[in-house]
């Protein structure tokens, strides 16, 4: 196909399957995300007709995760992430801990992996996708809710500690993996001094946004509300969302959908939060369905056929061990049972940064490709699987609750 259409080609397939199948999923009572899923998968390279373009679903994808990002950091002030500091990084950590202790112990003992390969699949199983649970969390209205402010406040801290995962991984393989033929000490000063340098930008980064960022975009949006134009505004919400997303990628090697949430947390504290919500949900929500989209376009089925055993087991660390320990953690830290279930369900998945250490690990060839696909196949099942864990969360609540009062 000529390069010129493919865009508009992958707008109109990926956009008309996704209405279809959404359709479809909506009838027989089925989460649409899941519909949206399959329509990926029947314009990906695993079934015959037309192949969409992986490389500029996932850029558009991207857009997604940046506006949906965005739309949250417009919910969440600084003051949230502040009080929640004493619990969502201690459960952050260590639920990461748990999860690749578990992957690794299983993928090193009886798959035959490298431990730098069991631990690079135990991150990317322990990590949860920010699109899925900020979905998940608007259909239910929790967001606002301690529940929403609590799990976002977690993704946020899974973010930062993947993001040092990332620039850190390369100095990890270079120095202690494969070693250059200069002494170990020379190899350490000459690929850690890169690493340290990315660790300066993300703090540099975090300060011009808390510090500059708040007297610079609150006087840009007067003086375009000013003008009383309504597509002037909504430009320049999109453009400040996109664009900081991109520089502090660019600039400072944070993540984009990073860069997005904390430009949406400084928008939250003008008088301007509720109007740019409200112009940028309609481009949040189409871009997200492309990033379900993207998703499904991963998804082959063979894996399943081949290695059904391991899926099997992927899918229970992430679905079911991943919820348990999430619920387990939330109540040690003081949560009622009925809230940790909640955010256990939510973050029983796994999704953009999850891809990203996987494609990175296959690059420096620490895992293989059928691992890499394992990880795939993972994410396609978790989030496929993640509207019902709430559905079915429902019952075992008011079973729960039931059982209290008997015997309470």
């Amino acid at each position: 196909m000529d390069q010129s259409v493919n865009l508009i080609a992958l707008l109109a397939t990926g956009f008309g399957l996704a209405l279809f199948f959404g359709y479809l999923a909506n009838y027989f009572k089925i989460p649409t995300l899941v519909g949206y899923l399959f329509a990926g998968f029947f314009i990906g390279p695993f079934t015959p007709g037309y192949v969409g373009d992986q490389q500029l679903a996932n850029q558009l994808a991207e857009i997604g995760v940046v506006l949906l990002m965005f739309g949250v950091g417009l919910h969440f002030s600084l003051n949230d992430l502040d009080r929640l500091k004493k619990t969502a990084i201690p459960t952050a950590i260590l639920n990461i801990f748990i999860i690749t202790t578990i992957s690794t112990i299983i993928s090193v003992n009886y798959w035959g992996y490298s431990v730098m390969g069991g631990l690079i699949l135990g991150l990317c199983l322990s990590v949860s996708s920010t699109v899925v649970l900020v979905r998940a969390l608007e259909k239910r209205d929790l967001v606002t809710t301690d529940i929403g402010k609590f799990s976002i406040g977690r993704l946020v801290v899974e973010d930062i500690i993947m993001i040092l995962v990332l620039v850190f991984l390369p100095v990890i393989f270079q120095v202690f993996i494969r070693p250059q033929s200069e002494t170990i000490e020379q190899s350490i000063i000459e690929n850690l001094m890169p690493a340290l340098l990315a660790l300066l930008k993300i703090i540099i980064f975090i300060f011009l946004m808390l510090f500059l960022g708040r007297k610079i975009l609150p006087k840009i949006l007067k003086a375009i509300v000013k003008t009383e134009s309504r597509e002037l505004f909504t430009l320049a919400i999109v453009s400040a969302a996109v664009s900081i997303s991109f520089f502090s990628a660019k600039f400072f090697e944070v993540s984009m959908a990073l860069g997005a949430f904390f430009a949406g947390t400084i928008l939250k504290e003008t008088d301007y939060s509720k109007r740019a919500e409200l112009d940028s949900l309609p481009l949040r929500d189409l871009f997200s369905v492309l990033f379900f989209v993207s998703i499904g376009m991963l998804f082959n089925p063979l894996i399943i056929i081949q290695y059904p055993y391991k899926v099997l087991i992927v899918a229970i660390i992430v679905v079911i061990i991943k919820l348990f320990v999430t619920s387990a953690l939330c109540v040690l830290f003081k949560y009622p049972f009925k809230t940790a279930l909640v955010i256990g369900c939510g973050l029983a998945q796994i999704g953009e940064f999850s891809f990203i250490l996987a494609s990175m690990g296959l690059q420096f060839k620490l895992i293989s490709k059928n691992a890499y696909n394992l990880i795939l196949v993972g994410a396609f099942i978790s989030i496929a699987l993640n509207p019902t864990l709430f559905k079915f969360s429902r019952p075992f609540l008011d079973w729960y609750e039931r059982k209290r009062r008997y015997f309470y």
